[in-house]
């Protein structure tokens, strides 16, 4: 009797030697998910004729709707190569810049990833993007060079002018990953034909060709040119079978990528900063199956049936079904009821799963994304930190008052489901904010309370999430707590936008500082920053940096932790308009303490080091920073003209204007604040014919002239007083 699937992949899962734990990414229509068809097709898991057609990938409804992907989704395969079988864990991540954070999240569980840029559009703004997140994690790319048929049939390409085409997009993907590469790989992490990290194909009629496979087969170029210009109509079936797309494919993978034992050598000491000679860090290097567990979750799915099921990689141990764990960013212990393992959108339940794999577990309560679940309390990972964050927000409430219990706790799944959807519940005002990464984001989670939580509510038009930072330095400034008997002296003052993009970028990372770091220390002082003062660094968070200047403070191990809580308090709601902060620096100068422990516990403490950091950023001079996205905008050139109208009538800013044959490529600056209802508009002064895409984000210092109406508006909205704002 055939081995069951099931059986095949926890055979397989013991031996990490042949593990490949991959992500495909890609820019939005470039064809990920009618390729990951294929390669399930091909690993047996579906008909071959569906496959393309059936996006089993795509399991929610508004996926298949809208004909994109929103959401990872996960996928366990067996691959056979010479005669020895291989375990593909595959991750299918969006395009869409809007669910960026899925692609972040899916690149920490992965060790390699696939490239899909399409052959006749080439290098795109979120395939640059995708990319950098990628190699930002330290996963290893090959690339895949899909729609080649468009080449043939749309564009009537040669071999000759289709080689050329192939040369553009190589050196333009390898010249990007040579400009984000960690030094110790410059060079060696390149695609490269010859070696076979380069394949070419059509996802969509299912063949692809690598010069491996070309060497090793007896095939070449022509037979793929003669098959689309032949009268044959099962040309392309012929082409198909000899040429099978998930045979190139994961050839290339399981060659060109690493397994878990590889990637993890190098992988943990940049995603994890515990002491890398503790049992838990040599568990983590080795990636041993009897070490201590090491689990990190990259998504939550609430399945009406299972319940709250994280999926994530292990990185080390064991996960056995009725295992005690501890969260630790929760702080709480709990046990692992379930352990599955992955087959499409089923999911097959087993009893452990060693180091190694992308498993599900159900039991992890109050689990969230970024979580680190191990057996004892430890250092957690590094937070997955997304490219962009959220800068639209939406109000949304229940239509019927009955409802607002459902609602709540509504909010609170979907922000564990998708966790760069940031929700604020006002439980004093009742009001409930939605902050996702543009209207797409947010309208796809309406849509999805609405059809798949079967709750009506209603939200008001978005609004724009502002951040707000300080222009110079501060005099000092005291906090006095309730009782009188604690004080601490603060200065606020800018810091450099070099050092928040680096922050930003997760060349620095964020995090409360308690024991000597060095890699830190050295990160500022790439930026000029002097040795004394970077070894005053004690916590950087949401791009703002304390430092603490005290001396001979014999309780500051008992205060600290309430000065993170109120620095990061101050930093999420700032002086003018209770916005977020971003590039404040803050020291704490001084303190005076009583000497009874009871007199300063956090009652008394928290009150006046937030009054204390306040009051220093409204003497700086504090200003309002907006959301501002660089857009690159594409259409016919006869529409130049409309086009730049457009996008000076919006507060935007003209970067770079190119022409590309008939067509334009501009780039240009524009405030988030302006963008609603962009996408219509530039249907209807293109006749539909242009399109943009978000390629970076970042916060800019507002017009003067705006500040205080904006200010005042977002304060009023808020319910504060307006004079505060003077």
């Amino acid at each position: 009797m055939a081995e069951k699937m099931v059986d095949k992949v926890t055979r397989i899962m013991k031996k990490p030697v042949n593990i490949r734990n991959i992500a495909i990414c890609a820019h939005i229509d470039h064809g990920k998910t009618t390729f990951s068809d294929n390669l399930l097709s091909g690993a047996g898991m579906m008909s071959e004729d569906l496959a393309g057609k059936m996006c089993v990938l795509d399991f929610h409804e508004d996926e298949a709707q809208r004909g994109i992907t929103i959401d990872t989704s996960a996928v366990s395969m067996v691959h056979t190569l010479n005669n020895d079988e291989f375990l593909i864990n595959l991750l299918d991540t969006p395009g869409h810049v809007d669910f960026g954070g899925d692609v972040t999240r899916a690149m920490r569980a992965a060790d390699g990833t696939i490239v899909l840029v399409c052959a006749s559009e080439g290098m795109m703004p979120q395939t640059e993007t995708v990319l950098r997140q990628a190699l930002k994690e330290r996963v290893k790319p090959i690339l895949f060079i899909n729609k080649v048929d468009r080449l043939i049939k749309e564009l009537q390409l040669n071999p000759q002018q289709m080689q050329e085409r192939f040369v553009k997009i190589i050196t333009g993907v390898n010249k990007l990953i040579d400009s984000i590469t960690p030094p110790e790989f410059k060079g060696r992490w390149n695609v490269n034909v010859n070696e076979g990290s380069v394949c070419f194909g059509s996802a969509f009629h299912n063949w692809a060709l690598s010069v491996p496979f070309m060497q090793n087969k007896g095939v070449n170029f022509d037979k793929v040119y003669d098959a689309y210009n032949s009268d044959d109509p099962d040309a392309l079936k012929k082409l198909r079978k000899e040429m099978p797309i998930h045979e190139v494919l994961l050839n290339a993978v399981v060659r060109h990528l690493p397994n878990p034992l590889v990637a993890q050598k190098y992988r943990i000491p940049k995603i994890w900063h515990g002491d890398v000679e503790s049992t838990m860090g040599k568990a983590l290097l080795a990636c041993d199956p009897n070490g201590p567990l090491g689990f990190v979750i990259t998504k939550v799915v609430v399945d009406p049936l299972a319940g709250e099921v994280c999926t994530g990689r292990l990185f080390s141990g064991t996960a056995r079904k009725g295992d005690a764990v501890h969260l630790n960013m929760a702080k709480i212990d709990t046990r692992l009821q379930q352990i599955y393992i992955f087959n499409g959108a089923k999911r097959e339940v087993v009893d452990n799963v060693p180091a190694g794999n992308i498993i599900g577990i159900a039991g992890l309560k109050d689990g969230r994304a970024g979580e680190t679940v191990t057996f004892e309390p430890s250092e957690p990972f590094e937070q997955i930190k997304h490219l962009f964050e959220p800068v639209v927000t939406k109000a949304i409430e229940a239509m019927r008052p009955s409802d607002l219990p459902k609602l709540i706790d509504t909010l609170r799944k979907v922000g564990k489901e998708d966790p760069s959807i940031r929700i604020l519940i006002n439980e004093e005002t009742g009001e409930h904010l939605l902050s996702g990464m543009g209207e797409l984001h947010l309208e796809i989670i309406e849509n999805r309370i609405k059809t798949e939580k079967k709750l009506e509510v209603k939200t008001s038009p978005p609004i724009v999430v502002y951040r707000e930072s300080v222009t110079k330095k501060s005099g000092e400034h005291e906090g006095k707590s309730p009782n009188k008997h604690n004080k601490f002296y603060f200065t606020a003052e800018p810091l450099s936008m070099e050092i928040v993009d680096a922050i930003r970028k997760g060349e620095i990372p964020e995090m409360r500082i308690k024991k000597k770091t060095p890699e830190i220390w050295e990160a500022f002082e790439k930026y000029g920053w002097d040795t004394k003062v970077t070894r005053k660094i004690k916590c950087i968070a949401n791009g703002n940096v304390l430092l603490d200047g005290t001396r001979g403070q014999v309780h500051m191990g008992e205060v600290i932790e309430l000065i993170f809580d109120m620095f990061e308090d101050v930093m999420n709601a700032g002086p003018l308009a209770r916005e977020p902060g971003v590039g404040v620096l803050i020291t704490l100068n001084d303190m005076s303490l009583h000497e009874d422990s009871i007199h300063r516990g956090p009652a008394q403490v928290y009150p006046a080091v937030r009054e204390g950091i306040r009051a220093a950023m409204n003497d700086a001079k504090p200003v309002l920073f907006e959301p501002v996205q660089v857009l690159q905008f594409e259409g016919p050139q006869r529409f130049m003209g409309e086009m730049s109208k457009l996008i000076s009538a919006k507060r935007g800013q003209l970067l770079e204007m190119n022409t590309e044959q008939e067509f334009v490529v501009i780039k240009a600056k524009l405030p988030v604040g302006e963008m609603f209802g962009l996408s219509g508009d530039l249907r209807s002064a293109t006749e539909g014919r242009a399109t943009f895409y978000v390629t970076d984000q970042q916060f800019e210092k507002m017009p003067d002239e705006l500040q205080h109406k904006i200010i005042n508006q977002i304060r009023e909205r808020k319910g504060l007083k307006q004079e505060e704002s003077e």
